[in-house]
């Protein structure tokens, strides 16, 4: 894999490069500290994977990805762990909090290349409302670990999902009580058929099938209403046909 390291502070490069010495399969293309030189090589240059701090002056990290239609896999590196929820919202491979250790970097870099010897496509980023791939072949239920079972949820019974930092809230038609996991909308919605479900805000997706109503700023789901972001607004209507 072809990366690029951008960041504005060279001590952080420098324990990225380290790092990336040590890990074959990976050549070190460009080190940035100035995220608009980042753009600049990624328009000139075949890149896969690029590390991206997000506290930047001139252009965030999250500023940068937005302003791009297309990009490779990024993994954001930051010291902020609030920004996480947002990373993984904008397709992030993974989220490395300063000071990052080396076995975590390991593990993102794993990640990232599993998904690169999969032959994954650039992440698409014209859409915020859709965060899954329909799946034709998906079964028709899923685990998820909560406390100390792992439940089987039939996602026909699924209602919406409501992200809360680094745990999701999992609503379904079997009784009032949410199911807790510790996981990202990322990770779960993998497992979803992603014609089902759809990003409506950035804490909520909705099974389709749930909806009963939809009102100018909210989709109604039995008698919750759920927000509708401004950033998704267009495309929830487009999905859902409603002009």
């Amino acid at each position: 894999m072809r990366c690029i390291l951008v960041d504005d502070e060279p001590l952080a490069l420098d324990v990225l490069s380290s790092y990336l010495e040590k890990v074959e399969g990976v050549q070190l293309v460009a080190r940035c500290t100035n995220p608009l030189e980042a753009i600049r090589i990624l328009s000139e240059e075949a890149v896969d994977l690029v590390f991206l701090d997000i506290e930047m002056p001139n252009l965030s990290g999250i500023d940068l990805v937005k302003s791009l239609d297309r990009l490779p896999q990024f993994i954001f590196t930051t010291a902020y762990p609030q920004y996480a929820l947002e990373g993984f919202d904008l397709n992030a491979t993974d989220y490395l909090v300063k000071p990052v250790p080396f076995p975590r970097f390991l593990k993102a870099i794993a990640r990232a290349k599993e998904k690169h010897e999969a032959g994954q496509k650039p992440t698409e980023l014209k859409s915020n409302a859709t965060l899954a791939v329909p799946q034709e072949n998906l079964p028709d239920f899923i685990f998820v670990k909560s406390e100390y079972e792992n439940i089987k949820i039939n996602t026909a019974d699924i209602k919406y999902l409501q992200g809360l930092k680094d745990y999701i809230k999992i609503y379904t038609n079997q009784g009032d009580k949410a199911i807790l996991t510790l996981s990202s909308f990322r990770e779960l919605l993998d497992k979803l058929p992603g014609s089902h479900f759809l990003r409506v805000h950035r804490s909520y997706v909705v099974n389709i099938n749930a909806i009963r109503a939809v009102q100018k700023s909210k989709i109604l789901i039995g008698d919750i209403r759920i927000p509708i972001g401004e950033t998704y607004k267009e495309e929830v209507l487009k999905q859902l046909n409603i002009s």
